[in-house]
C-alpha cells in the first residue's frame, strides 16, 4: 500500500512538472490544501480515485497512467479475466481492481472495490466528482452515505446516484465488502 501511494505521488509530481501546473491549481482542483497535496506527491498521504480522475482530465491523460503507470491500448474491446485487473490499494481499507483499464477513451470506469471493516470508524470520508455512479454489492454489507442520507446495501443490492453529491461508504459487520463500482462521465 505505501509503495503504491509513493508511486502514484511520483507520477503526480512528474506530470505536474511536465505540464507546468502550479501546486496551488491542482490542490484547488481537488479541494484540498497545498500542504495536503504535497504530502500526496511525497507518498505520505492518500488521494481519492475521484481526485486522480480530476487531475487526469485536467492534464489530458488517462487516470490509469496515474494509478497504474500504464496507458490504455485497446480501442474496440478489452477483456479483464477474473482477478487479473490492474489493482491499487489506496489505503489499508480500500483496494481497487480496474475492470476497464486497458480501453482507450472510455466513458466509464469500472472497478471491483474491496473495503475492509473498520468497526471503530466514526468519520466517513465523502468525496464528489462529476458524472454518475453505479455500485453493485457482490459480497458483504455496506452503508452508502449520500449527502445526509444513509442507505444500507446487502449482497445483490445496487445503487445509482449523482456523484456530484458528497458520498462515501463503509463496510458493515466483521467481513470485507466487495462491490462493483462504475463511474460514468
Amino acid at each position: 500500500m505505501e509503495e503504491a501511494m509513493k508511486q502514484i505521488g511520483e507520477r503526480l509530481r512528474g506530470l505536474r512538472e511536465i505540464v507546468d501546473i502550479e501546486v496551488s491549481e491542482l490542490a484547488a482542483l481537488c479541494g484540498i490544501s497545498e500542504e495536503r497535496y504535497l504530502k500526496i506527491e511525497r507518498g505520505e498521504a492518500d488521494i481519492t480515485i475521484s481526485n486522480l480522475m480530476k487531475i487526469a482530465r485536467r492534464c489530458g491523460i488517462s487516470a490509469d497512467e496515474l494509478m497504474f503507470g500504464e496507458e490504455p491500448r485497446m480501442k474496440s474491446y478489452y477483456v479483464t479475466r477474473r482477478g487479473q485487473g490492474l489493482s491499487v490499494e489506496r489505503t489499508k481499507a480500500y483496494k481497487y481492481e480496474s475492470l476497464t483499464s486497458g480501453f482507450q477513451k472510455r466513458k466509464a470506469n469500472a472497478f471491483i472495490v474491496t473495503v475492509e471493516p473498520k468497526p471503530d470508524a466514526t468519520r466517513i470520508y465523502k468525496n464528489s466528482h462529476s458524472g454518475q455512479e453505479f455500485n453493485y454489492v457482490l459480497e458483504g454489507t455496506m452503508e452508502v452515505y449520500i449527502g445526509e442520507k444513509v442507505i444500507r446495501l446487502n449482497e445483490g443490492d445496487s445503487i445509482y446516484f449523482e456523484s456530484s453529491a458528497p458520498h462515501g461508504m463503509k463496510a458493515i459487520g466483521d467481513k470485507a465488502v466487495r462491490f462493483v463500482a462504475v463511474a460514468i462521465d
